[in-house]
């Protein structure tokens, strides 16, 4: 039998159908609305931990503020078990990568017709349109409106359920924000402080996005690549021909790229397996003086964020990348360039037979109505890596595609949320955390 059904008794079905019966599309979007209006870039998070942990403590939850600095903090709620089930966590983290203005987010984003990358949410039909109110913030909203369903039903557990809401889940490092002082805002800064600091569950899903359930991902690798040339004067030459010993490391720059962007195909082709196919990206590039066009500078910094394979050690993908470093320099003896690691998070994996990955699973079945399959050739990282690299368990489950009806669906975005499918998932949720929560530790293999 498909679904979750298979895996439960009488009583434990009854408890979903009571929990599922709280689980309203006008509260959840209402919801996400407000989540949306409160912008909360990476390392400025604090007012929406806030408000959420009020939300979660007005609707039958334990709920806490758990301060790291000044601008930024985790929400927590929890709903107590008896003691003898294993503890499970709905994880989601609440920051944006972006302020959502231009004085924050630099020229390099248009925001005159993205009405998905401004915190002032929008909802259009069957969707909420906002500044990340799809991911990670719908995807956040469905974790905590599952919890409230089951307080709300009185669904008596052995275990406890929590609800992390962690900030610093994106993959950024500080902003140019004055009010955020910390390099370590990002990269699941937030995470590893919640279970740092004693909310460690034995299982947890992560609600982000994807097609189907995800037992593993890929880390991911930052490089700095420094292309040095000569500092000069753009003038300096004769008869229209640049002087002998002229060396522009911009010019020079462009040929590292062309040689990476050919290798990367390779890189990911070699790393490919299980669910992962890590990707290697050119993000940015520094150099010269916007207000001294007359001087060539004297070195090119180019940025590479280079995925990772659970399988691949960071030091292994930096091995890797000299090697076509190497055969870039051969292929063109002029060039002066050198590399640096600058940031290294390992891709970590689940065993799919795990409990929770198993019990996701059937729910993801039931959800949808039809048999799971896995979706390979995967890229995306999340915390995930961060619970499972502290040894935890988990199962990521999410929102799928947007529909062809969905406004911004032709482009990346993380602003569009979809209530039918926000319902689908926080029913999907109920059905992992009755699964898990009401048995006993020894029921899912546990001491």
């Amino acid at each position: 039998m498909i679904g979750i059904a298979s895996r439960f008794s009488e009583q434990q079905r009854s408890w979903l159908d009571a929990a599922s019966t709280f689980v309203r599309e006008g509260e959840l979007r209402d919801l996400v609305v407000h989540m949306t209006a409160i912008p909360s870039p990476t390392g400025a998070e604090r007012k929406l931990a806030e408000y959420l942990r009020d939300f979660m403590s007005k609707r039958g939850l334990e709920a806490f503020y758990q301060r790291i600095d000044e601008t930024q903090g985790n929400a927590v709620g929890r709903r107590q078990g008896d003691g003898t089930g294993p503890t499970l966590m709905l994880y989601a983290p609440i920051d944006a990568p972006f302020g959502g203005d231009a004085q924050s987010d630099g020229p390099w984003i248009d925001f005159g017709k993205r009405p998905d990358l401004r915190p002032e949410p929008i909802v259009d039909g069957d969707f909420v349109v906002g500044l990340c109110a799809g991911n990670p913030k719908g995807h956040a909203a469905c974790a905590i409106m599952a919890a409230i369903a089951l307080a709300r039903a009185g669904v008596p557990l052995r275990g406890d359920l929590l609800v992390g809401l962690g900030s610093g889940g994106m993959p950024v490092n500080r902003s140019p924000s004055a009010a955020v002082t910390r390099a370590n805002v990002g990269q699941g800064n937030g995470c590893s402080y919640l279970l740092e600091q004693g909310f460690r569950p034995d299982f947890a899903v992560i609600t982000k996005p994807g097609t189907s359930i995800a037992y593993e991902e890929v880390g991911l690798c930052w490089f700095k690549l420094v292309i040095r040339g000569r500092l000069d004067y753009s003038g300096r030459g004769t008869a229209g021909v640049r002087a002998a010993n002229h060396r522009n490391p911009i010019l020079d720059a462009t040929t590292v790229i062309a040689g990476l962007e050919k290798w990367f195909p390779q890189y990911s082709k070699h790393n490919t397996s299980g669910l992962v196919a890590p990707l290697g990206n050119v993000s940015a590039i520094e150099a010269g003086w916007p207000d001294r066009l007359a001087f060539i500078p004297s070195s090119c910094n180019v940025y590479l964020d280079m995925r990772v394979s659970p399988r691949t050690d960071p030091a292994e993908v930096h091995v890797q990348l000299e090697k076509a470093l190497d055969d870039i320099r051969a292929a063109n003896p002029q060039l002066d360039v050198t590399s640096e690691m600058i940031l290294a998070i390992p891709g970590t994996s689940t065993n799919e037979e795990s409990w929770i990955v198993r019990s996701a699973v059937a729910a993801w079945e039931s959800a949808y109505g039809s048999e799971h399959s896995w979706s390979t050739g995967t890229s995306g990282a999340t915390d995930a890596n961060i619970l499972r690299g502290r040894g935890i368990p988990t199962a990521r489950i999410g929102f799928p595609r947007l529909p062809p009806n969905a406004p911004h669906n032709d482009t990346f975005s993380m602003g569009v949320a979809s209530v039918p499918e926000m319902v689908r998932l926080t029913k999907a949720l109920i059905a992992i955390a009755v699964d898990t929560c009401t048995r006993t530790r020894k029921d899912v293999g546990l001491n």
